[in-house]
């Protein structure tokens, strides 16, 4: 295979997105219920975070495999997402450089990415928390990438744990990044207004004084012997 094939290879431009009346449905949901409702998995590690608390990022997948400390693969991915693509990065959870930092941030929004998420340290921290464009990232660090090492975009990736596709759907906020795989998102959609409706009226509940504990913890509680039959909280 000659060098220019392979490159191509490593760059997959075409893929299928989960459609934006999906996205724009499921963004109402916070990432917890989400996560909730597709059966507590699809989550990435918890060391990846948003720059700040206020930061929500709703789309569908642009993966990115990258080495250690090289973000090439990164600016591939960015010259070829769509508005509304969010960059998911598998930085390996590397934090000894920087994958990007306020101009390639800059870019992105300004190009009508949605976010970027990266199991990987950023730089320009202050600048990118204080912004309105969604940055995730593992951690910290000032110390800039190399540009000489090939990754790829656009492929299955495992990104802090979590299995992803391109097109999967994403959302995070202040509390970490789901993933929902993109066949399945209509389905999720619907149970997570239905999980909303009730944790609401569970709330209304406790804030009345009314059955302020839940109706099926004594029960669990006898099962795994906790409680013997009959003794009561």
């Amino acid at each position: 295979m000659s060098a220019a094939s392979a490159s191509h290879s490593l760059i997959n431009r075409s893929i299928e997105r989960v459609s934006p009346e999906l996205v724009q449905a499921a963004a109402k949901f916070q990432a917890a219920i989400l996560a909730d409702v597709a059966g507590r998995r699809g989550t990435l590690h918890g060391r990846v975070q948003s720059l700040s608390p206020s930061m929500k990022v709703a789309g569908p997948a642009i993966t990115v495999e990258v080495r250690p400390g090289d973000n090439l693969a990164i600016h591939a991915a960015l010259s070829i997402a769509k508005p509304g693509d969010v960059i998911v990065v598998d930085g390996k959870d590397d934090l000894s450089c920087a994958l990007i930092g306020e101009i390639m941030a800059t870019q992105a929004k300004v190009s009508g990415g949605a976010g970027i998420i990266i199991d990987g340290a950023v730089r320009d921290s202050h600048e990118l928390a204080k912004g309105d464009f969604p940055v995730f990232a593992a951690g910290l660090n000032p110390c800039g990438p190399t540009k000489s090492v090939a990754g790829v975009v656009n492929a299955p990736a495992s990104v802090a744990g979590a299995s992803i596709n391109p097109g999967d759907l994403v959302v995070g906020d202040a509390d970490g990044v789901v993933v929902i795989p993109r066949a399945d998102v209509a389905r999720i959609v619907e149970l997570a207004q239905k999980k909303l409706d009730a944790e609401t009226a569970r709330i209304a509940e406790i804030l009345k004084g009314e059955q302020l504990r839940p109706s099926w913890h004594e029960k669990e509680l006898r099962a795994f012997g906790m409680l013997a039959e009959g003794e009561a909280l």
